[in-house]
């Protein structure tokens, strides 16, 4: 398979001069099509910053981040919203779904930013909503619903414009150990349908688990199972 993603010696740094604070340190590492990684390591370890230069809302000092065969870093703002919304689906531990909006109406709003009809959001929407097990609650507002309800919500909005890649940010951080299982079970059914790609950064074993491979980042940097395990244990 095709390398959908390749991250090459990227580095990012914070502040200028005397006071730039390193957190990227060199990353190498590439995902390829339809494959499920896990992104693994300790709090301060630089998952986050990662995360969002893959997720194109912040570019790297330097290095390069290769996505379907083009360089996204060195995109203008506009070029890497653009690939955010056409090629991109994310999922965030606390949902980030809109409390004044149905359900129906959080899955369909990146089709409404994409300027797809209302015809076909609502459409494309409720064919997902009625895949996550959701059809009977198109029209409530996340308050009404559970925390593994609401992940699913966000789940069919990642999905609802076709991305080639979704980025999940602990997808189950918020739950509890069977509604995770739950979920963890619905990516995986998606991905059997889908072939899409994910990246899933995580601190759960199990989420690890389920992935096809893990990648753990320690100090900035890619290192292997061994070094950090031992960098997290007492």
């Amino acid at each position: 398979m095709a390398a959908l993603i390749e991250v090459r010696d990227l580095y990012k740094e914070y502040g200028a001069g005397n006071n730039r604070v390193p957190v990227l340190r060199g990353v190498n590492f590439s995902v390829k099509s339809g494959e499920i990684v896990a992104l693994m390591g300790p709090s301060g370890s630089g998952k986050s910053t990662l995360l969002n230069i893959l997720g194109c809302l912040d570019r790297p000092s330097r290095g390069a981040y290769v996505l379907g065969g083009q360089d996204v870093s060195a995109l203008s703002r506009s070029a890497q919203a653009w690939v955010r919304l056409h090629y991109l689906g994310f999922i965030f531990q606390s949902f980030h779904l809109l409390s004044d909006s149905s359900v129906l109406e959080n899955v369909a709003m990146p089709l409404y930013y994409a300027g797809v009809s209302r015809d076909e959001r609502e459409a494309r929407a409720l064919k997902l909503i009625e895949r996550v097990g959701l059809k009977e609650r198109v029209s409530h507002r996340p308050s009404e619903l559970s925390g593994g309800q609401r992940q699913r919500v966000a789940i069919a909005r990642s999905l609802v414009n076709s991305p080639k890649l979704l980025l999940a940010d602990e997808p189950t951080g918020a739950l509890d150990t069977p509604t995770g299982r739950e979920v963890l079970s619905l990516l995986h059914e998606l991905h059997e349908e889908t072939g899409l790609s994910m990246l899933l950064v995580t601190h759960d074993e199990d989420v690890a688990q389920a992935a096809h491979r893990t990648i753990y980042v320690r100090d900035g940097r890619v290192v292997d199972r061994e070094e950090a395990l031992h960098a997290t244990a007492p």
